[in-house]
């Protein structure tokens, strides 16, 4: 049996009667809304992202926490607020994803959180650069019930990990990840699911076969290769990859480039996920990166009354009325090969 029929029969296990007839009713939603003058929405989001912290140790250059430039306050999630609003939409929520901007092991909380979700019954997923990963740290990560892990690993040798993951140690992620394997191996453990994410830019592209043999060497499950969105595009940028299918952006006859997605006026993710701050803010997706579209505050109103609101709906209405015409949906690859492979 493959690892990664392994991680899907894990998956499937998970689902309920009522979170696949969730799923139906926010399909068949989305698909009337593609068709109608106005925004249908039934239903709850089949995957949530929370934000376990803003901080991060590292400065990488296309991400607002590296570059410390949030607007928006910064902090860490409190798990009482986490248990709070997971009582409320637990039922039908198949996906949560520990991740939004920061480094999730830097809330010392994280992993309490993830084991309280776990015992729902929910499929939890973080992303990590991997630096805290000590033995301890990795053991409890396995005790904890965490069914994915993704390992960002932009290079296989110093030099070229470092030119974008900023202060990093190469050397850390790799003992990070050997400890995760150890001890999934110790505790006979099927999960997490490894996943060694290489985020594919100029610097790095050369070094692509070198991470599937490095992946296999440690014992990682996965190897996931994934475009970079760059926000100063239009113009080139050093980061854009010179293989094409590796990248988000295409170079037009000028000399500028543009994003491949055609920017549709309707989003699938609006209607089957959103994003929660740490300070308990709801925004509309991963690309709200600084949360200026608050669709509201569920320190305020309970989550159904968020997700149903006037606020929630104008946004909706807005993407039908044209994506181009907002800002974090300028710059958005939904439609794009994100996951290359």
């Amino acid at each position: 049996m493959s690892l990664h029929y392994k991680d899907t029969l894990h998956f499937i296990k998970k689902l309920t009667i009522r979170r696949v007839w969730n799923v139906f009713k926010v399909y068949i939603s989305f698909q009337l809304t593609k068709i109608s003058k106005d925004p249908i929405q039934w239903g709850t989001p089949i995957s949530i992202s929370i934000e376990p912290t803003t901080a991060c140790n590292l400065r990488c250059p296309e991400c607002p926490s590296g570059l410390r430039s949030f607007t928006r306050p910064t902090g860490k999630l409190k798990k009482d607020f986490f248990r709070h609003t997971l009582d409320q939409i637990y039922h039908e929520l198949i996906y949560l994803i520990f991740y939004f901007q920061g480094e999730p092991f830097l809330n010392p909380d994280f992993l309490e959180m993830v084991k309280y979700a776990s015992e729902k019954g929910i499929y939890t997923i973080t992303s990590t650069n991997a630096h805290f990963l000590d033995d301890n740290t990795a053991k409890k990560t396995i005790e904890s019930g965490l069914d994915r892990m993704i390992i960002s690993i932009d290079g296989t040798t110093q030099e070229v990990y470092e030119s974008y993951r900023k202060e990093g140690s190469l050397e850390k992620v790799i003992e990070g990840t050997k400890n995760m394997v150890k001890w999934k191996k110790e505790l006979n453990s099927a999960t997490p699911h490894l996943v060694f994410q290489f985020l594919v830019v100029k610097p790095n592209e050369h070094q692509i076969d070198d991470v599937y043999a490095l992946a296999k060497e440690i014992g990682v499950d996965e190897v996931k290769l994934k475009s970079a969105q760059i926000y100063d595009y239009k113009n080139g940028n050093e980061l854009i990859p010179t293989l094409s299918q590796y990248s988000r952006y295409q170079p037009l006859k000028d000399g500028t480039y543009r994003i491949k997605n055609k920017l549709l006026n309707h989003c699938w993710k609006l209607w089957h996920s959103c994003v929660i701050t740490w300070n308990g803010v709801l925004v509309p997706c991963c690309f709200d990166k600084d949360a200026t579209h608050k669709l509201g505050d569920l320190k305020e109103a309970s989550f159904i009354e968020v997700w149903n609101s006037s606020k929630a709906n104008s946004f909706r209405k807005e993407i039908k009325k044209g994506r181009d015409q907002i800002d974090i949906c300028k710059n958005c690859t939904e439609g794009c090969k994100v996951w290359l492979n």
